[in-house]
């Protein structure tokens, strides 16, 4: 596994890859990495024959007061995890090298699609995604790129973008790894207190009980809501939302669809956690 901190020396060694009829995968990380990231990693490699990763903390898609300087940064415990997952190449530049000069060109999303949910409550958060990771796709140029759907929102913005730019690129989407309690695995579970940690189950319980409402034909979306944001108050946490969706473009259904899902957001302490289930 090679580690590249200059977008032309990850140039160069991926252009002679392509040369040569390589088909590159592509997952790109803010590092930290867990099981989950592992998944979408390996996932990249049944489908292409060289998997490129990139770790880098993107400041652009913080927002004043979030965690950008105290998120973890541990390189030496991710190369070991990249490496077991079959990377071929890791991109890993400083600011200074992706960032040269401030990114005052942006890629900013439609509002229809970004504005809701995360986009309401982290303003200038998918602006961020979106510029990096196009920047990316246009240093990597891969044939494929992984993202998993445990950020369900981000998953969809990066398909929109893809499609309305006519990017030559699959994006396919990695299932949410889960611990055994059901707990989404994250890179921010790492911020709980054991206590904290105990009761982090209680996101997936909520969404459960509001999926499991779903499917036995209860419409009231808005009683669903509601019941989910109570459970979660009742036990200490703060929602910031919880709501029913369509799949195909997260607006609110109506009461005869189907290809639903319940996506989340609530602080536990101080701790911002996010999950989403299928329907």
């Amino acid at each position: 596994m090679r580690i590249h901190d200059t977008i032309a020396g990850l140039r160069s060694t991926l252009d002679a890859l392509r040369a040569d009829g390589a088909r590159i995968a592509f997952v790109p990380t803010m590092g930290n990495l867990h099981e989950g990231h592992a998944s979408l990693m390996r996932e990249a490699a049944r489908r292409a024959d060289v998997v490129v990763t990139s770790v880098f903390v993107n400041r652009l898609q913080f927002g004043p007061g979030e965690d950008f300087d105290r998120y973890p940064r541990t390189m030496d415990a991710d190369c070991a995890r990249m490496r077991e997952a079959g990377v071929a190449h890791v991109f890993a530049p400083d600011e200074a090298e992706l960032y040269p000069q401030a990114q005052t060109l942006q890629v900013v999303p439609d509002p229809a699609l970004a504005g809701l949910l995360e986009g309401a409550f982290r303003p200038g958060f998918f602006t961020g995604v979106a510029t990096v990771v196009t920047k990316l796709f246009n240093i990597v140029q891969p044939h494929v790129a992984v993202f998993g759907k445990k950020d369900y929102q981000q998953l969809m913005v990066i398909r929109q973008l893809v499609q309305q730019l006519a990017l030559p690129i699959d994006i396919v989407a990695g299932e949410t790894l889960r611990a055994e309690d059901g707990l989404a695995l994250s890179s921010r579970n790492g911020y709980l207190s054991p206590d904290e940690r105990s009761r982090a189950v209680q996101l997936h319980q909520a969404l459960s009980a509001a999926r499991d409402a779903l499917r036995a034909g209860n419409r009231d979306f808005t009683g669903i809501e509601q019941a989910a944001t109570a459970f979660l108050e009742a036990h200490g946490w703060f929602p910031q939302y919880i709501a029913v969706r369509r799949q195909a473009d997260l607006q609110s259904p109506a009461a005869h669809e189907s290809s639903l899902v319940i996506l989340a957001a609530a602080l536990l302490g101080s701790t911002r956690l996010i999950d989403n289930l299928e329907v």
